[in-house]
């Protein structure tokens, strides 16, 4: 079995530290953007949706490293990680003032991310657009966060994800800084695949910088097309008229090839998200254990309706997490893991807002095959 060696709770300020960009999202609801006049208002981001889970779902002590404008969007954003419990003493606040290293001016030069996210609808897919191009955390740079001090305090697991390290040219040198403070204090290290064709369209820009960045984590999480367009490692292909076996036989090879690749490696994860429409999907999960070779899979879901598909990967991942940071095996991680990713797809936003016990009672009912039932 993979033996992450994680801390105890007893010597570590933190369960988990998330290195990463973290955006105001508004959701005009179940009206496109183009139409819209009224929306919600929510916030995430691939690394802090990390933290949130493990925060607010599972209870545990988490905090999130970016960087903001302060004004009055960035103490939204602020509030509403606070309000999951997460530590927001380790943002790198940028004033508006024009004093100082960290400041910009009142007129936006520098601002803090926005995306609109519409849900989609049957056919219709969710679409998201993005005003990332001029944003703190792009401003940010090796050397600028005291690393030492905040392993110092004792972490147990340190997240960063292929969003934040290709979104500027410097943001990469500041999670290799994070990875090798957080392996020096002995943490866990994880990283999201995460590709987006949106932060960089360049594939073979974002493989070799990828390469370099999961040579140093032990737990690697990615989507089926993640490993491809991230790592460059195709899966054989496999007909659609092939049973799950052929497919899964497959994939399991590309693990292997991965984990030969990179021995650091100790977890990879995978949700598997096949979308029917836009609101409805079939969901599993896959959790490879290198040392033992062994596939653990997810009870799968299929013909799932759901809300919103926003964050569903990133909750996988904070759900093994916490399954292994509470003591539980492989097996039991990667039913946690796709537990998790199903509830939260089930409500609005990027974010988690159902608690341990409901992901419990989702693994349960997958595992016994049960229906759903009114609570009165």
């Amino acid at each position: 079995m993979a033996d992450l060696k994680i801390k105890s709770a007893d010597e570590c300020r933190y369960d988990e530290v998330s290195l990463g960009e973290v955006m105001l999202r508004v959701d005009p609801g179940d009206v496109p953007t183009a139409r819209a006049r009224t929306g919600r208002i929510w916030h995430g981001g691939g690394e802090t949706n990390m933290a949130e889970g493990l925060s607010y779902c599972f209870g545990l002590r988490t905090a999130v490293v970016t960087a903001l404008v302060d004004d009055g969007i960035g103490r939204n954003i602020e509030n509403q990680m606070r309000e999951a419990g997460v530590d927001t003493t380790n943002i790198i606040w940028f004033s508006t003032n024009g004093k100082g290293k960290f400041s910009t001016d009142a007129k936006g030069t520098l601002h803090n991310g926005v995306n609109f996210t519409w849900r989609g609808k049957g056919v219709l897919p969710s679409i998201t657009e993005y005003y990332r191009a001029h944003t703190a955390i792009r401003e940010i740079a090796a050397g600028d966060f005291d690393w030492a001090g905040l392993f110092a305090k004792g972490v147990r697991w340190f997240h960063t994800g292929g969003i934040y390290t290709l979104i500027s040219p410097s943001s990469a040198g500041v999670a290799i800084e994070a990875m090798e403070a957080a392996k020096a204090a002995g943490a866990v290290r994880s990283f999201d695949l995460n590709y987006r064709s949106k932060v960089e369209p360049d594939k073979e820009k974002a493989r070799k910088q990828n390469q370099q960045i999961v040579r140093m984590c032990d737990f690697l999480v990615g989507n089926q097309s993640d490993f491809n367009d991230a790592l460059g490692e195709e899966c054989k292909k496999v007909g659609k008229d092939e049973p799950f076996e052929a497919w899964l036989e497959a994939y399991s090879e590309m693990l292997r090839r991965v984990a030969e690749k990179y021995p650091n490696l100790k977890l990879i994860g995978t949700q598997l998200r096949a979308a029917l429409s836009a609101d409805r999907i079939n969901w599993g999960a896959v959790l490879y254990d290198t040392a033992d070779d062994k596939l653990h899979l997810a009870v799968t879901r299929e013909g799932v309706e759901i809300a919103d598909r926003t964050g569903g990967g990133d909750s996988f991942a904070s759900g093994v997490a916490a399954a292994l940071m509470k003591g539980n095996d492989v097996a039991t991680a990667v039913q946690w893991g796709a537990a998790h990713g199903i509830c939260v797809q089930e409500t609005p936003g990027d974010v988690s807002m159902v608690k341990q016990s409901d992901v419990e009672k989702e693994v349960k009912r997958a595992l016994t095959g049960g229906g759903v039932s009114a609570l009165r």
